[in-house]
This record gives structure tokens, sequence and C-alpha cells, in this order.
């Protein structure tokens, strides 16, 4: 099982010839309005690679929408609530080239209470997952609730912020980063066991106890960027929740999030199990 406290955005996206420079505006070329934040694309990751998730979190009134997606995604959302804050939203810029540049606004995950967390880990048991990132409040709360009852914490450090690492760095299993991210990281110590890497179409790097696995990517047309890693860590980590050894978990996350920006959205675009498999035996 995988307790997720994770964010949950409404993500605004708009498709765009290039990034705008300072003082520049554009016109669109189009806009979509759906579900993301990198907390609700790990959880749909996790739920449609056939794992077991319950996602902790919060929305505002402006997103009941939002938990009925998760819902229906195979999300258990009975700690999601809903708050009097707002909800928290992504503005997102894709260029032809399929590359993002994100801006956001944390509202209702920034606003989650301690008590909901407590409760959510209730039903955790020892051998159980927790999974953080930074787009949340009370990492370090939940952290600490999930050690003493003998979890293992996955950490995807992004947006990496060093105050929040140094935070977490000595309570994690697993920490997930980006080339960015690992060259910040290796900044603060070699401290966790697990370190995954992702490189973009360079690939996927990945440690666990010592032993190194790399794994390619697919050759694939992207069209949109966002959430590519959340949905590499989500499908990665359900399937070692489910016993596979990393090879082949890390080949399967590869064609997930192959799959995944082939397509515009964020967890709207992530692929289904069966997806997947046939992606691969082709």
């Amino acid at each position: 099982m995988i307790f997720n406290l994770g964010s949950i955005n409404i993500d605004l996206v708009y498709q765009v010839p290039h990034f705008p420079a300072p003082g520049e505006t554009l016109h669109s070329k189009g806009f979509s309005k759906g579900l993301g934040g990198k907390g609700a694309n790990m959880s749909i990751a996790i739920a449609k690679a056939g794992g077991s998730v319950s996602h902790i979190g919060a929305v505002g009134r402006d997103g009941i929408w939002l938990r009925e997606m998760l819902a229906d995604a195979g999300v258990n959302v009975a700690f999601v609530d809903e708050i009097d804050t707002p909800t928290g939203h992504a503005v997102i810029y894709v260029d032809d080239a399929g590359e993002n540049s994100i801006v956001l606004y944390s509202g209702a995950n920034l606003a989650l209470r301690e008590q909901r967390v407590t409760k959510a880990l209730e039903t955790a048991v020892a051998g159980d997952w927790l999974l953080l990132q930074n787009e949340t409040s009370l990492g370090g709360f939940a952290a600490g609730i999930a050690r003493e009852k003998g979890m293992k914490i996955a950490y995807a450090a992004a947006p990496f912020e060093t105050d929040a690492v140094a935070e977490l760095i000595d309570k994690v299993d697993l920490i997930a980063v980006n080339e960015v991210e690992a060259k910040a990281l290796s900044s603060m110590g070699d401290k966790v066991e697990k370190l995954l890497v992702t490189k973009g179409a360079k690939g996927i790097w990945y440690r666990d106890s010592g032993v190194v696995f790399e794994q390619d990517v697919f050759p694939v047309n992207p069209v949109d960027t966002t959430g590519a890693g959340d949905t590499y860590l989500g499908y990665f980590l359900a399937g070692i929740d489910a016993g596979m050894v990393p090879k082949p978990a890390l080949r399967r996350a590869a064609a997930a999030s192959s799959i995944q920006i082939t397509r515009m959205g964020a967890a709207t675009a992530i692929p289904e199990l069966a997806e997947v498999k046939a992606f691969l035996s082709d």
C-alpha cells in the first residue's frame, strides 16, 4: 500500500510557439484545464499501474471536481479534505518542442492539517510506502509518523528546496530527482540507499544498495513533457511495492512515461497498464 501526501492542482495549460520573453505578449495556440500537481499525477500513475494508493491532500471548493477525477482513476480520496483555501493551480506554457515552463500557486496544498495526516496514517502498517514531494506542507511531520510505524519513505525532491531536502534526507529510503536536482543533492552528501535520477532523453539511472541500473527511454515524438517524471516515479514505485525487482520496474516505468509525453496534459495523459504492456510487447 502507498500513502501519498501530495499536491492537487488545477492545471491551466497554454500552447505557445516559444516561451515569452520579459515584456513580451504571446497569443496562445491552444488552452486546456485539468487535473495536475506532482502529488495527483503520481497517485494516478500508481493507480493506473495497478497499485493501491491513498492520497492525502486538500482542495478548495473550486477543486471538488479534481477529487472526483482522482477517485475515478482508482485513487482512495478519503483523506482529501475540502477547505476554505483556494485550490492550488499551475500555469503551464508548452512550446512547439513539447518543453514546458511552469508557475505554481500553492493554495490549499500548504494548508494541510496535522490531524488529517495522522488519521490517514493510522491505517498504515510496517512495510507500506509513504510518498512525499515539495509541493505540500507537513512532509517532515508525516515522515516522523511513518518512521515510527516502520514504513518506507519515497521522496520526489521537487521543486528542489534545500531546506526541505535537508529536513527529509536522513528519513527517506528512496529519493527521485532529475539531472539538475541530482547535482544539488550531491552537494548535500550521499546519504540515501536508493537514488532514482531521470535524465530526459538520456534515460534513467538508479542505484539500490550500491548496485546501479540504467534504463534507456523509448524513442517517441514528444508533445508535452509535463508530468513525465511523476508518471515515471508513480509507475516505478507501484512496481516495487508489488514486489517487482528494479530492472523490469524501471523498464515498465520508462514505457509509461514515453507514452505519456506523446499526449497533451499531465494526469489525463497517463496511460493504463494494459496500454503499457501492449507498448512493451510491440
